[in-house]
Formats: structure tokens, sequence, C-alpha cells
């Protein structure tokens, strides 16, 4: 959810503070003192260094040695598996330090002007867990590390100064087994910090626990549940809640009941008749403000329902057939990276690489992949248009189930869709990655999924669907064998794949596939380094890895879309770490100014228009004059007819050799395949094949290619 009203440049040096109606908010972003323990218990006597807050403590200034060391279980597994370790070093616990301290304290002081009748301290998210004092006094433990810490603190306070110190975990094992931390067979380094913003409530009785709005466009109503404390209020609770629709007059309601005993629910219905739907082409975004007679909200959403269909395999926007297009971002990877510093809390970069970048790749989609983003990210995804499948950071494979409590990730996974449920950029709730346990499938998604009024879709990583109209995913790594040939595609038929193990007719997404990473100076990964031997020999050069990436990138993806056999699909990997030995990579020239690698700009742009082309011919040489005819096909994913120009061409140095033409029609969300004869080349030499496709509407074509060798 976000404050409305509320700027703030990236790290102020002081807290202010706002009055929106009743509810003062005081920021506490910014700079904090920070120091390190060894105990659980000794709070430090004095704080060395200085740290971002968010941020991470690798931030801190003097920076603390070691800070980030730690070998998770999910590490250490892998290693086992790959040899590197022998099998004593198993853990049952989260995983080994390799540093010599386990906490870190975080302390600022901030003003209270008024003391009011309630107070909150909301940690947006933190890990290892999160402890906190005010004024010496001990508010409260919060152990999730995904999840915003609500902390009361009103009986804590006084006027004028006031001293916070919050407590984190230097590293996972910190936490009892029970608590998820995050767990990643590819992650190396764990940075703990308060890497969400911190804010102080104030306010009077009732108070607002949580809203959640949610859309029906079939009466075009929203429908707003509160969970109201009446604290010491007595009589009757009055909640009311008003839309602002632009320059018109608000649409207003209001609930009432009986004043009770403990957190009440309060439900009331809003008329928005003729309201303007959002989607990720017109992101359009309400405002509601939410009053009792001494508390107030100010939150927005957007009028928009999405869902997946089983009889048809497809996802739908606002009742409406939609394709998703997009990439992933693995924000807790990128933690790693030696020159992600402070990137991860400056808006202008985030939004760049949210929303700038997206639209020009042709993306309408994003997974955020094991791990949450800070709020920010949700508020800039929301204002962008994207559709976010939004992970929990679980990740275990089929047969290796982590420790965790039923109860704690009941617990974690309700404040995780409390934290989002408001954002309509949070499409789907994706409860793992790539695992198969009875225990989410059967107790923890049953037990949280009727709190989303929304009832967005699930997607339970590699189970059986939850529900009748539940997604799935599949990763379809066809790269994973070093010894596989591209030309293959041209007898395949872009079907679900043996790597999603569980047979099922829901509708199914590409998450992930490729399995051709490269380092962002063009080296391979450790997970590519035969494919890359194979498919171009030991003595490629950084320049021919990324020109080939880029090539069979864009090939697999406009295969996949070709086929028509996934919802969306969504690559891997648009946000990672780079360093030696990484095992993933994503595809950056300069990440500090979002400079994308050229041949993926271009390339991979081309495979993500919504009218797609795919050239199914994969040979890499012809014969001068060859004749033959090659299968062009096209997907349509907008929602109106196309028609143009289909032409193929052979092109040598940008320079038409030969080519046909043929004029062409293409249905709303349709798909067609074209028969285009076409006489090779009579010269020997590298040349381009090259598809075409140029609709009336359109300002340019969308292009498919392939390189030949004419000899």
């Amino acid at each position: 959810m976000r404050l409305l009203n509320c700027t703030l440049g990236l790290f102020l040096a002081c807290a202010y503070s706002l009055v929106a109606a009743d509810r003062t908010i005081i920021r506490l972003d910014g700079d904090w003192q920070i120091a390190d323990s060894i105990s659980a218990a000794a709070m430090p006597q004095a704080f060395p260094a200085r740290v971002p807050v968010p941020g991470l403590v690798h931030l801190a200034t003097p920076a603390f040695q070691d800070v980030d060391l730690f070998d998770g279980r999910e590490f250490i597994e892998a290693s086992i598996r790959e040899k590197k370790l022998p099998e004593s070093a198993r853990v049952l616990t989260a995983g080994v330090p390799r540093q010599i301290r386990n906490y870190f304290w975080y302390q600022r002081t901030f003003q209270v002007d008024k003391l009011r009748s309630w107070a909150l301290l909301r940690v947006g998210k933190a890990q290892f867990g999160t402890a906190v004092w005010v004024n010496g006094v001990k508010a409260g433990e919060h152990l999730g590390c995904f999840t915003a810490g609500i902390f009361e603190v009103g009986p804590l306070l006084k006027l004028g100064a006031n001293v916070v110190v919050i407590r984190v975990g230097a590293h996972p094992a910190v936490l009892p087994v029970s608590v998820p931390t995050g767990s990643d067979y590819e992650k190396y380094r764990w940075t703990p910090g308060i890497y969400d913003s911190v804010t102080l409530s104030q306010g009077d009785w009732p108070r607002i626990e949580s809203v959640q709005v949610a859309p029906r466009l079939a009466t075009m109503t929203a429908d707003v549940e509160v969970k109201l404390n009446p604290g010491r209020a007595s009589g009757p609770l009055e909640v009311t809640a008003a839309v602002t629709k632009g320059s018109e007059a608000p649409v207003r309601g209001s609930a009432t009941i009986d004043n009770g005993i403990g957190v009440q629910k309060l439900k009331l219905t809003l008329d928005l008749k003729g309201a303007h739907l959002w989607t990720p082409e017109d992101p359009f975004l309400y405002t509601l403000h939410v009053a009792t007679a001494g508390d107030s909200l100010d939150l927005r959403f957007g009028m928009r329902e999405f869902r997946f269909d089983t009889p048809t395999k497809r996802a739908y926007l606002n009742g409406k057939l939609y394709f998703l297009r997009g990439s992933n971002v693995t924000l807790h990877r990128f933690f790693e990276d030696p020159n992600g510093g402070g990137l991860p809390w400056n808006r202008e970069w985030v939004t760049k690489l949210l929303k700038t970048w997206p639209k020009r790749m042709n993306w309408n989609s994003f997974r955020f992949c094991i791990g949450p983003v800070p709020d920010m990210w949700l508020d800039i995804a929301d204002e962008a248009g994207l559709l976010i499948q939004n992970e929990y950071f679980i990740w275990n494979g089929k047969d290796r189930f982590p420790p965790y409590s039923a109860e704690e990730l009941t617990t974690e996974y309700s404040e995780w869709m409390r934290d989002n449920w408001n954002h309509p950029s949070v499409a789907i709730w994706d409860a793992t990655n790539e695992t198969e346990w009875p225990l989410l499938r059967d107790t923890i998604i049953p037990a949280v999924r009727k709190l989303d009024l929304s009832n967005r879709p699930w997607d339970d990583g590699y189970a059986t669907p939850g529900a009748a109209n539940d997604g799935v995913e599949d990763h379809p790594y066809l790269f994973s064998d070093s010894n596989f040939d591209i030309k293959r595609l041209e007898k395949m038929a872009g079907a679900q794949s043996e790597n999603s193990p569980q047979p099922t007719a829901h509708a199914a997404i590409i998450n992930e596939y490729g399995w051709l990473w490269l380092r962002r100076d063009g080296t391979p990964t450790l997970l590519t380094e035969k494919v890359y031997e194979k498919q171009l020999g030991k003595d490629a050069t950084p320049r021919q890895r990324l020109e080939l990436y880029a090539y069979y990138l864009s090939g697999l993806t406009e295969f996949w879309r070709a086929h028509r056999n996934f919802a969306g699909v969504l690559h891997f990997n648009f946000l990672t770490c780079d360093y030696p030995g990484v095992k993933t990579g994503d595809h950056w020239r300069n990440i500090e100014q979002l400079e994308l690698e050229p041949n993926f700009a271009d390339w991979v742009r081309e495979s993500f228009k919504p009218l797609g082309l795919y050239i199914n011919f994969w040979q890499p040489t012809l014969t001068p004059s060859a004749k033959r005819t090659y299968a062009v096909m096209m997907v349509n994913d907008e929602g109106r007819d196309f028609r143009g120009t289909l032409s193929l061409s052979f092109e040598r140095d940008g320079q038409r050799l030969s080519g046909t033409a043929v004029p062409f029609e293409i249905p709303a969300y349709g798909a067609q395949t074209w028969q285009v004869p076409l006489e090779a080349p009579s010269t020997p030499g590298a040349v381009l094949l090259k598809a075409s496709a140029l609709a009336e509407q359109a300002s340019e074509p969308t292009l498919s290619r392939r390189k030949i060798d004419i000899r």
C-alpha cells in the first residue's frame, strides 16, 4: 500500500512530518548509525558507522568486514551435488556463517511534536529478523524477512527527541530453522539490512489496521474491506471511503457497526460506473481515502481483474484475452552485485528499469523472482503498467523440503498478501519457484487464498494447480543439454516441456528459458561454459558469444510465441548479479546507466513485438540458387485485426539480393502460417534471411531473421 502525498529524496538526513487527514506520518528513511555484535541481548554502547535506510549493511561507511559471507543450506547442497563439497558438509540449519558477528544494530533520533492515542512503527522489510527498541524499551520482534514488521510504540514515545534502535540478524542462521530466510541454490552472498522504508504513524481511535480494495468489473463497483481497531473508542464504529475520479466529485460510501472488542472488519461497496480500467497500455490509478473519527489512510488502486482460464489455457485481463510478454527480476541476487550499491533505492533508476526499458522491449509483465522488492518497486510497476507474477522466496525442488513450520508460513504468506494486495500490478501470487511441496499445496495456500478478495490465481511452482483456474509455470531449458541443436526447433511443436513435471491441462506460462547466460563482459557463466564451447569452440570471442546469445534467445522467444501453447512468455533474466563464478546472467553493458547490450536490445526486442513473426528455418547453410518454401508463422497478441504486407528477402551487408512479398490479414488474437517460396542468392557468402511484416496501422515492421551461409 502506498501512502500518498509523501515525497522524499533518497536518503534525507533528517525525518520530517506530514499530516494526511488525522494520521500523522513521520518518515525515518535516511542515514542511521550502525554497530555489530555477537550477542542478541547486549545493545552496543557506540555506533561507529553510518548506513542508509532503506539499503543494505554493505553500504555502511566505514565498511564492516565479511558482512555478507554465509554459505546457505541450498548452496551447500548444490556444492555436494557438484562434488565440490563432501557429503559430511550437509547441514540441517539455514547454513554456515563466515563472519565474526550475529547481529547489526541500527540507531537514529527523531522528533515527536505531539503525542497521539496510538503510534505504530512500520519496518517495510528487513533481513534477517527484526527487533525494535524505542527510548530503551523493547517494542517487539518480527521474524519475517520479506514482509512488513509493525510495532506498537505509542506508550514508549515522548515529546521532543526519541531514539529508535532496530536489530537485524547479520546472517540467516540467527533465526530458527522454522523461519524462511530465502532459499536459492545459485546465491552466494546473504546481505543483511533494512531494505525497505521505515515510518512512524500516529493517530487516534478507532485505528485503521488495513484496507483491501477488490474491483468488481461485472458491476463496475469496488469492494472495500477495512480492518478497524476500536482501541479506547466507544459507541458505534463508522468508516467512510471516498474514491477520487480525476476532476469529478468523489464517489463516497460508509459503513457502521456497533462497538466491539478487538479488531473488526467493515465492508462497503463503492459504485464506479464508467470506471477507467487499469491495463498495461493505460495504467490508470484511482485514489481511495478511508477515514474514521480519529484516523485516515490514502492508497491507490486500479480497476482491473486478471485470471487464467483452464478451458482455453489463456490469461484474461478485464475479461479480454491477454498474452503476457516479459522478463524476470531477481532482486535478491542483484543485492550481491558489486556494482549494485544503492541503485535498488534510486527511484529514477528503478523507473528506467521497470518503465522505460519494458516499453521499448515490448514487455507487459515481469516475474519478481525468488524474493520480494521494496514497496517503491510495486508503486512504479503500478504506474508503468506491468503485470507482476509476485514470487515468494522459496526454491527447494521436488524432494528437498525445508524445515519451515506451517504456522510461520501461514503468518508470512498472510502478511505478504496484506502488504501487496492493493497493487493492480500484482496479478499472480507465486508461492514458490520450481518446488513441489505438499505442505504449500495442501495446507498453506488453501489457508491464505481466501484472504485475497480479488481471488488472484496462484502459481505453486512445479506442483499440480490447486484451484480450477490456477496456472502453472514451465522452464524449458533446451540448452541445458549442451548438445542441443537449434535445428531441432524446425520439428518441434513448442509444447510444455519435461522440466515442468506435472501433467496438466491448465494454462501455462514460460517464465524461464534459454540456458544461454553470459556475464556482462561476454564470458560464459558456470552453467553455460559447455554450451558456448559446443556452439562456437574454445576460442570464441566475447563479441561472438554476445551475438549468438541474442540470436538464439530471439529465436527461442519467436518459437515459443508462434506455437501458442503458452499464456505468457517471460525470458530469464533481465536483472541479476555479475561476478566471477556466477551461474546466470543478465544483459547490461552498463548497469549504473542501465545501458543494454546492443545485440539483445535489437534482436530480442523484435521477438517480443505484439505482432510476432517466426521463420521456421534453422539450417546454417544453403547452396547457391537453392529453391525452397519457407514457413513464416505470425501471431497477433492484440484485440484488433491487422492487415499489411509480409515480405521475405535475402540480404547481404544491408543490401537486398532477392525477395518476395505477399499481403497478409490476421484477426485479433489470431495465428497464421504463410508458405513463402524464395530462391537463395547465387553468389556464396554470409546472408541474412529476413521476414518483415508491416501492418497498415504500424509505424515500423516486425522482423524475424536467420543467419545463413551460402556455399
